[in-house]
C-alpha cells in the first residue's frame, strides 16, 4: 500500500471558495475585481510570451498548440479564457463546487477544458505553459506547493505566477483596504501570514531549475476601475520563469 501523496490545500479555504461558487460567473457579484483582473492579465500575459517569441499574439488564436494548465482555477474564468485563445486547458481546484460550476459553465460555452478537483500534487503530466495566479497566498505547504508547480512545466516551458506581496503596504491595502473599507473582496478573502515576498518567489523558482525572465508589480484603482503594471512590487507582482530545455537529450 502507497502512503498517499501530500496535499498544499487548506480545507478552510476549500470550504470558503465552494461557498463562493455560484458567484463566479456573476461580474456584478463579489468576483467583479477578478473578472476585470482576469482581462487585464490575460492582455499581460500575450504581450509577454509576444516579447519573448513564444507566440505572434496577433494571430486568431495565439495559444493554438499550446497545452496549458491553470492551478487553482476556482470556476474556469482564466481556463475559458485561455481555451478561447486556442489553448489545450487542463484546469483544477480543490473546491468541488468551484470545479462543478466551472465544468457547467464550459459545457454551456461549448468549450473543450479538462477539469480536475484534485490537489496539484496529484498530477504527473507536463505543460508548454503552467498558469499560478492569485493561488499561493492560499496553501498551507508552500514549498510543496511551488515544487508542484514546478515540476508540471516541461522543458521549454514558462511558468506565470501573481500573488501579494508580504509587506506592510500589502496588509494596508489588500486587506484592510480591499476587505474592510472598499470592501472589494469579502472579509477573510486573505491572510497576511500567508503572503510572499518577490525575493521568496524568485528563490523557489530557482531552487527548481526555472530562470526568471520578467517581474512587474500591479496596481489596481478602485475608483476608475483600472488595472496596471507599476514598478512597486509592494502589494501585487507578477512574474514569469522558464524551464531551460534539457541539453542531454
Amino acid at each position: 500500500m502507497t502512503n498517499p501523496r501530500p496535499t498544499t490545500s487548506d480545507p478552510a479555504e476549500i470550504q470558503r471558495f465552494n461557498q463562493l461558487a455560484t458567484t463566479w460567473w456573476n461580474p456584478d457579484g463579489p468576483m467583479w475585481p477578478l473578472h476585470l483582473l482576469n482581462r487585464f492579465r490575460v492582455e499581460v500575459i500575450l504581450d509577454v510570451l509576444h516579447e519573448q517569441g513564444t507566440i505572434d499574439r496577433y494571430q486568431p488564436k495565439p495559444l493554438a498548440g499550446k497545452s496549458v494548465l491553470d492551478i487553482g482555477c476556482g470556476g474556469g474564468i482564466l481556463s475559458e479564457a485561455l481555451c478561447r485563445l486556442g489553448a489545450q486547458v487542463t484546469a483544477t481546484d480543490t473546491a468541488a463546487n468551484s470545479i462543478n460550476i466551472a465544468k457547467q459553465h464550459a459545457t454551456s460555452a461549448k468549450l473543450n477544458i479538462h477539469y480536475h478537483c484534485t490537489d496539484i500534487t496529484n498530477l504527473s503530466e507536463q505543460f508548454d505553459l503552467v498558469f499560478n495566479l492569485e493561488v499561493v497566498e492560499h496553501v498551507t505547504d508552500l514549498r510543496a506547493f511551488m515544487n508542484s508547480s514546478c515540476e508540471r512545466v516541461a522543458d521549454g516551458g514558462s511558468l506565470f505566477l501573481s500573488t501579494i506581496n508580504k509587506s506592510l503596504k500589502s496588509y494596508l491595502f489588500a486587506i484592510i483596504g480591499a476587505e474592510y473599507v472598499l470592501r472589494l473582496l469579502p472579509k477573510g478573502t486573505h491572510q497576511w501570514s500567508k503572503f510572499v515576498t518577490p525575493h521568496k518567489m524568485q528563490n523557489l523558482l530557482s531552487e527548481q531549475g526555472l530562470q526568471l525572465f520578467w517581474r512587474s508589480g500591479v496596481s489596481l484603482n478602485p475608483f476608475n476601475k483600472q488595472y496596471k503594471l507599476v514598478q512597486s512590487e509592494a502589494v501585487n507582482y507578477m512574474m514569469a520563469a522558464n524551464k531551460p530545455r534539457d541539453s542531454s537529450r
